[in-house]
């Protein structure tokens, strides 16, 4: 695990030149970095949000970096009171950077914290309960806070108006993967040939952290051969072993597909009782697999509950139902 996370941080961008990807996001945060300098200002509180592993975290290092600012990392269910909040806020120092990561986790007393913190840099903690209680004002530094979420529609709108500029990371081309990986191929100083980086773009989900994990095992099975470097041959041993298949999926978005199909009839099938049917928690099955899924429209949302398309019928090479296809 400490190797993994070497690893992650050595393939993570640290300019702007070696973030591969979201142009137009670069293009606006550099603009608002430039005029916060030259006002001689903090930088506004900005918002990230996506579907994990496009680049959320790497870019809020780099903005720290670009502000030559130091930048403290929290998780958002890790503040579960404001005292948590207060605590963490009171050590920061003027022109800091504060990055939650899944702020939409943040507990309800905690985020409300926030509202007077972003916006007047005053932290409102209430002592006591009852007749006894009373407001006590922290003043804070003047800080930055950069949020990132998978689920910008569960943050209240009181702390989304608070941010300054609102940023939404698109999933990549597989140009832009190909790109990625030749540049972590280098990092990892293993040689890779150009098919072998198309198989690995091709199979990524659009999404450059599985671009990498992908590539670190393929590169395992490389060096495990004996060989100076990953061929097409290696790659598509590796896919094969670890059954990534042509789209990409795994065993678990099969899983998916096929509990719908098979034990729901091709649904549809509400979030529960797919959860229950696959043993996957609801979560994973909201943030990992169904967005993907829908992209490669393999499953469809209605009101009454998923349903499974006709090509994910064909993809897993499953008999096309009469009654819902009219065949």
């Amino acid at each position: 695990m400490v190797e993994e996370r070497e690893f992650d941080t050595n393939l993570r961008p640290f300019t702007w030149a070696e973030y591969i990807g979201q142009e137009k996001i670069k293009h606006n945060l550099r603009i608002i970095i430039e005029s916060a300098k030259k006002r001689g200002e903090t930088l506004e509180h900005l918002l990230f949000y996506g579907n994990s592993g496009l680049g959320k975290t790497t870019l809020a290092h780099i903005v720290a970096r670009e502000m030559n600012a130091q930048m403290k990392i929290c998780s958002g269910p890790a503040l579960e009171k404001s005292g948590d909040l207060a605590s963490l806020l009171t050590n920061l120092q003027d022109n800091d950077i504060l990055f939650i990561d899944e702020c939409h986790r943040v507990r309800k007393t905690a985020m409300e914290a926030l509202y007077s913190a972003m916006e007047e840099f005053v932290l409102h903690i209430i002592l006591g309960k009852g007749l006894l209680a009373r407001t006590v004002d922290i003043p804070l530094p003047r800080f930055t806070l950069i949020g990132a979420t998978t689920k910008i529609a569960l943050l209240p709108m009181p702390l989304r108006n608070r941010f300054g500029a609102i940023f939404r990371f698109s999933m990549y081309e597989k140009e832009e993967l190909a790109q990625i990986i030749e540049r972590s191929a280098v990092l990892l100083k293993i040689a890779i040939d150009r098919k072998a980086v198309a198989l690995i773009a091709d199979r990524s989900r659009y999404t450059p952290r599985i671009a990498n994990r992908i590539l670190k095992r393929v590169r395992d099975f490389a060096v495990t051969e004996g060989k100076d470097g990953i061929t097409t041959e290696t790659t598509e041993h590796a896919l094969c072993s670890f059954e990534i298949d042509d789209y990409g999926l795994e065993p678990g978005d099969r899983k998916i597909l096929e509990a719908i199909i098979l034990k729901f009839s091709g649904g549809p099938v509400g979030i529960q009782a797919l959860a229950a049917a696959t043993s996957e928690e609801q979560d994973a099955i909201l943030d990992v697999y169904e967005p993907y899924l829908l992209r490669l429209g393999f499953i469809d949302r209605t009101p009454r509950g998923r349903i499974a398309t006709k090509l994910a019928y064909e993809h897993l090479r499953l008999k096309l139902p009469r009654k819902v296809f009219g065949m």
